[in-house]
């Protein structure tokens, strides 16, 4: 029983590491400008957006208030923040005390301009905060995604709120759609203090609208340490996405070279993209599509490789029941080799539809269907196998007769140690 339970792992783990043949290359990552997504080098520009509205006054965190709290998180933080980071910070709710909803709904500033961090200014100018007003999240997000605007480094902004924002009908969470949607290079990380359900679910709301992370947050030693792996976060390299817009049609779309790109799709829409591949070589393409809102369950993602001619070459597909907000597929498509000295690049397009629906919350309200839903694209041009049958049979090509070789010895293992255990037990019972 051992051996089966050690060969059918093996056997597994074997599969994996064949089946990665089907996974599409990264988005380069180097210093070649002709591929898209390259931020080495560039300066990450990161804004802290602290709640300061009243009722950051309750002291429920480490029996004391949360502003105070908060206070010595940015005081922690600043402490620690890398040297080639730049950062600012940004309040909401922190100077109207009054009752006039319309301006205490426009309540944000900017508190420290994003750039180089003078640790004691930056400090000082927290020191002066007092819990004070309203919670406009959505507006301090719009000002703090003009803030940060310019620089080819990462761009995040990480919000900290006790409470759901009090000035609709400006939604944040469409406000974090609307920002994504631009193709802003923006994440928007979320931290909620002491959190209830409806403010989980705003926050979380806005996290995944630009692939940011949602934080419970109930104790001020957690908050030190979040907003501190944020800040160091954004030092990280990374490969930075390009914004394009697919078309309705082959002839209309887009021309893509190697990358990473970013785009929206609307509920059952297509969207084409075209790319060149010379003889000898391998197109590798993935697609991921998420939901930032609420769908309903059963939902799928369809990539198809086809011709000008609209002939089908290849296509990758993923469904899923309503357990993950993203579902992904991939395809590879290699051109062989032609003696015929007039062989030209020939042109594949890239059709990527999606089975998603609105649920009945949002399927007669068009703002909730706009913007379309986010859309990654991954190209990649590779050396084509020798023998275009490689990439047959599921991407293992000839490991299949490994894999054929490992079952077969499985099996003849299996047989041989059945008869060796019934032959031990027949000999143990005649003795």
């Amino acid at each position: 029983m051992i051996i089966r339970k050690r060969f059918a792992a093996g056997l597994c783990a074997l599969i994996a590491v064949l089946s990665m043949g089907l996974s599409p290359v990264a988005a380069y990552a180097d210093d070649d400008p002709d591929h898209p997504g390259d931020a080495d080098g560039a300066t990450p520009k990161v804004e802290l957006v602290l709640d300061v509205s009243g009722s950051m006054r309750a002291r429920d965190i480490d029996g004391k208030s949360r502003m105070a709290a908060a206070k010595q998180a940015f005081n922690e933080v600043l402490d620690a923040t890398p040297e080639d980071v730049d950062l600012g910070i940004r309040t909401l709710g922190a100077n109207y005390s009054g009752d006039d909803r319309k301006t205490g709904c426009k309540d944000t500033e900017q508190l420290y301009p994003v750039g180089p961090l003078d640790r004691r200014d930056a400090k000082t100018a927290v020191a002066t905060l007092s819990p004070t007003g309203f919670t406009p999240i959505g507006p301090a997000l719009l000002k703090a995604a003009g803030d940060l605007k310019g620089g080819e480094g990462s761009h995040r902004i990480v919000l900290i709120s006790d409470g759901e924002d009090t000035c609709q009908p400006l939604d944040p969470c469409e406000v974090a759609r609307e920002i994504s949607a631009k193709g802003i290079d923006l994440t928007i990380d979320t931290l909620g203090l002491v959190p209830n359900t409806k403010m989980r679910k705003q926050l979380s709301c806005i996290a995944e609208a630009t692939g940011g992370t949602y934080t419970s947050i109930q104790h001020t030693d957690e908050l030190s340490d979040r907003v501190g792996q944020l800040v160091d976060r954004a030092a990280d390299p990374v490969v930075k996405p390009v914004a394009v817009e697919g078309a309705d049609s082959c002839s209309a779309a887009p021309r893509l070279k190697p990358g990473l790109y970013t785009d929206r799709e609307k509920f059952g829409e297509h969207r084409w993209y075209r790319v060149d591949v010379e003889p000898g070589q391998e197109l590798r393409a993935s697609v991921s599509v998420g939901a930032d809102r609420a769908v309903n369950n059963d939902y799928g993602v369809l990539m198809r490789a086809v011709t000008k001619h609209d002939r089908e070459i290849v296509r990758g597909s993923e469904a899923g029941d309503g357990r993950t907000d993203v579902i992904s597929t991939g395809l590879r498509y290699p051109k062989p080799e032609r003696d015929d000295d007039e062989e030209t690049a020939e042109t594949v397009c890239l059709q990527v539809s999606n089975s998603y629906s609105a649920t009945s919350a949002t399927a007669f309200a068009d703002s909730k269907s706009k913007p379309g839903l986010p859309l990654e694209l991954t190209v990649d041009i590779a050396d084509a196998p020798d023998d275009a049958s490689d990439v047959a049979a599921f991407g293992l090509g000839r490991g299949w007769w490994l894999l054929g070789a490992l079952v077969l010895t499985g099996f003849v293992g299996g047989l041989l140690w059945g008869w060796l255990s019934r032959w031990r037990v027949a000999v143990w019972r005649t003795n």
